[in-house]
């Protein structure tokens, strides 16, 4: 067992010294493989930019949320304010200084006959 382990080791490393000794083998190997090389090299350089493209829309989400949050209770501070200042008790404490005061009795309706115009 010990030997075979000994010969795998010695054929990966006598294949290893050919592909790279610049022989026939890595010549011809990379002569004939040139244009899957040059196919996995661009899905290499497209990986990278989509990445970089994700990461780049992943901050802007992440930004746009964000200000989302923000908004959404600004806008309901805004609301609780309005419906505080809408209420019926406030009206009459602003208008107050102007003399206007709230009605006690219901509004009287006026009518006018026919024959007094």
């Amino acid at each position: 067992m010990q030997d075979s382990v000994e010969e795998k080791a010695n054929a990966s490393e006598n294949f290893i010294r050919k592909l790279f000794s610049g022989g026939d083998l890595s010549s011809l190997w990379a002569a004939s493989h040139l244009p899957f090389m040059l196919f996995l090299f661009c899905l290499g350089v497209l990986y990278i930019a989509n990445r970089h493209h994700m990461e780049g829309m992943m901050r802007d989400i992440d930004r746009v949320s964000n200000e989302v949050k923000v908004l959404s209770w600004e806008y309901k501070t805004l609301q609780a304010d309005l419906m505080l200042r809408s209420t019926q008790s406030e009206i009459a404490s602003k208008v107050e200084p102007f003399g206007l005061k709230v009605l006690v009795e219901p509004p009287k309706k006026l009518s006018i006959l026919k024959d007094e115009k």
